[in-house]
């Protein structure tokens, strides 16, 4: 654990278990803010870039004069991969150490088993990476891309390109069901068919018999949704069976960085949605590269959730100081009401939909090459996350505090 110094815990917070306000904070008193990654374990090689981001965050603001001329002040634990070290943790920085907000979790996993306990305590936490999309919940705010802004756009796309039969890898969990069902649905309303769908274990790292059962279904593309180290191994025993399909992802090369990772052509013909890899080859982009290197020269990629943890801290900055300098949820979620909070960062300009908290992204298409150099054959800009608050979610009027799927949509207007 890495932990800045910090206040002791006040009596009335500890009794009430709410996060201190406005009303408490004394000016120049830390902005306390919760970072719960994921430093070792199956996830970090993900991961550890996004602390780095919030740190280069935290230190570009606070060098600039901190938030609403308050200091930020950092509080980092090591989750290690583990859904119960995110609880023990989550309950830690809420309780004890009186955050004002908790920057929490890789894995759909992770978000679920501590999102419990972000309500229970009425705490405000940002969830920066992709996902599988359907959170509706206010205590929330999620700036990594959804669905309709990855599977809308990437397998209309690979079809067309490629042809309508389609087989889905995925991982076993709520991450890799969801996701799958996605797919499925939008390969259907695209005419196309499921040639198979197969769901792996997380820590399975054999996949010969999986490798077979696509040879048989004779797939035109394969979509995998394979995620964490013992999962990627598929991408080096597919290319030694010479599989020779392309795939498609919304995980891979932008989180995970597989493309660096492995020996080509291993990855070749992957073709990946993401908002943001450090290939990007923007004004913007090449600052945010030439700043992060200026302080983390050993940082072997810069990812997306790399991009949305960073621009996550400087979000709550604008929302915190348009708030009259209150860190108080529901005073901040009146700010994400009126539906500007936007953002110019290393992926362009995004903005936060007051319905469902979830972000506005331009999306990146990119293609893995066979000596894994990467090309982007085409840009959808700035997509709004707009299925949630078109199936029913409205935060701005209630507060379900529930993960809806395209099968399991609102009952009504939320």
């Amino acid at each position: 654990m890495k932990n800045v110094a910090f206040a002791a815990a006040g009596s009335l917070a500890l009794i009430s278990g709410h996060l201190p306000t406005a009303a408490l904070a004394q000016e120049g008193e830390p902005i306390k803010v919760g970072v719960l990654e994921d430093q070792s374990g199956d996830f970090a090689a993900a991961t550890m870039v996004k602390v780095h981001a919030i740190e280069l965050a935290a230190e570009e603001i606070n060098e600039a004069g901190g938030i609403a001329g308050r200091p930020i002040e950092l509080v980092i634990y090591d989750t290690q991969s583990d859904n119960t070290r995110y609880q023990e943790f989550m309950r830690r920085v809420l309780q004890r150490d009186q955050v004002d907000v908790v920057f929490a979790g890789f894995s759909s996993a992770s978000r679920e088993a501590y999102r419990p306990i972000v309500n229970q305590f009425d705490g405000f936490a940002f969830y920066n990476n992709q996902y599988e999309g359907g959170v509706c919940d206010a205590n929330m705010v999620v700036t990594g891309a959804v669905p309709e802004q990855q599977f809308s756009t990437l397998i209309p796309w690979m079809m067309e390109e490629f042809g309508p039969n389609v087989y889905t890898i995925a991982a076993d969990y709520n991450f890799g069901q969801i996701s799958a069902e996605w797919v499925r649905n939008i390969v259907a309303e695209n005419g196309g068919t499921m040639a198979g769908e197969e769901f792996i274990p997380l820590g399975v790292s054999q996949f010969s018999q999986t490798i077979q059962n696509i040879q048989a279904a004779q797939p035109d593309f394969v979509v995998t949704l394979l995620v964490g180290t013992a999962q990627a191994s598929y991408y080096e025993q597919a290319a030694s069976a010479n599989l020779g399909l392309p795939m498609a992802s919304s995980v891979n090369v932008g989180q995970g960085y597989e493309h660096k990772r492995f020996t080509p052509p291993s990855l070749a013909n992957m073709f990946v949605t993401t908002n943001y890899i450090e290939e990007v080859d923007t004004p913007a982009s090449a600052d945010f590269l030439e700043r992060f290197r200026a302080k983390f020269p050993d940082e072997p990629y810069i990812n997306q959730e790399a991009a949305n943890s960073y621009i996550a801290l400087n979000l709550y900055k604008q929302m915190v100081e348009r708030a009259e300098g209150s860190t108080d949820r529901e005073e901040l979620r009146s700010v994400i009401a009126e539906g500007d909070v936007c953002f110019d960062g290393p992926s362009g300009n995004v903005c936060i939909d007051p319905k469902s908290q979830h972000m506005s992204h331009t999306i990146y298409l990119a293609k893995v090459e066979e000596d894994h150099s990467i090309s982007f054959p085409t840009v959808w800009e700035d997509i709004k996350p707009y299925w949630l608050g078109d199936a029913g979610c409205d935060l701005t009027v209630s507060d379900p505090s529930e993960q809806y799927t395209p099968s399991s949509p609102p009952t009504a207007a939320n």
